[in-house]
C-alpha cells in the first residue's frame, strides 16, 4: 500500500482530494503531523486562499523544513494543487512572503487589456495544452479539460519546467513538472475523468 499524505496547513478543502483518491482505490491521510509527513511516499499539497497566510501556516506548523527535506533530499514525489502549486514557487504578487522555492518560478496576477472584458478570477472548465511528455499525462484523454478557480497564475523561469499551458486572455503556465516536483493550477479533484486519470498517474508513475 502506497503511503499518500495530504499535507494539512489549515487552508482548502482537503477532503475532496482524499475522496477522489479513495475513488481510485487508494487510501490517503490528511495530516499536519511532521512524523507522518516524514514517512510519506507521496505528498499532495492542495490549497485555496491567500499566499502569505498559507506560508505563515506552513512555517507555524513546522512543515516548511520537512517538506523541503522530503522533496529535495529524499526525492519524494510532491503534487501541488492550485494555491499549493503557487506555494512551490519563489514568491507571489499576492503577498510579501517567500514561497517554498522548490521550483524556479513566480506567481503573477492576471492582467488584461480593458477591451478584453475577462473576469477575475478565471473560473470554470478550460483546456490544457501539453508542452512536453511526462508520466503525469500518460494516456490522457483527448482534448483534456480541467476545472480552474484562480486570480493568480505561475510564470516558470525555466522553459523545460513547463508541462502545460492554458489560454485565458493569454497563455499561462497551467502546470509544471521538474523531476519529482509537480504543480497544477487546476483542480483535478473537481475535474471528473480527466482529474481521476491525472491523480492516478501521479500515484502510480512517480
Amino acid at each position: 500500500m502506497i503511503n499518500i499524505v495530504i499535507a494539512d496547513y489549515n487552508m482548502g478543502n482537503l477532503g475532496s482530494v482524499a475522496n477522489m483518491i479513495k475513488k481510485l482505490g487508494f487510501t490517503s491521510e490528511i495530516t499536519s503531523d511532521i512524523s507522518r509527513i516524514q514517512s510519506a511516499e507521496k505528498i499532495i499539497l492542495p490549497g485555496v486562499g491567500h499566499f502569505d497566510k498559507a506560508m505563515w501556516n506552513i512555517r507555524d506548523l513546522g512543515l516548511y523544513d520537512v517538506i523541503k527535506d522530503k522533496v529535495l533530499n529524499e526525492k519524494t514525489p510532491l503534487l501541488g494543487i492550485c494555491l499549493g502549486m503557487q506555494l512551490l514557487c519563489n514568491k507571489s504578487e499576492e503577498g510579501e512572503e517567500s514561497g517554498l522555492g522548490l521550483i524556479n518560478a513566480e506567481v503573477k496576477k492576471f492582467s488584461f487589456a480593458r477591451d478584453q472584458k475577462l473576469k477575475i478570477p478565471h473560473m470554470g472548465w478550460n483546456q490544457i495544452d501539453k508542452q512536453k511528455e511526462n508520466p503525469l499525462l500518460l494516456n490522457m484523454y483527448e482534448n483534456p479539460r480541467f476545472y480552474f478557480v484562480h486570480s493568480y497564475h505561475v510564470v516558470c523561469n525555466e522553459i523545460n519546467d513547463i508541462l502545460t499551458t492554458t489560454n485565458y486572455g493569454y497563455d499561462f503556465h497551467s502546470s509544471f513538472a521538474h523531476s519529482n516536483i509537480i504543480g497544477v493550477q487546476f483542480h483535478p479533484e473537481k475535474s471528473h475523468k480527466f482529474g481521476m486519470l491525472l491523480l492516478k498517474n501521479f500515484i502510480e508513475n512517480f
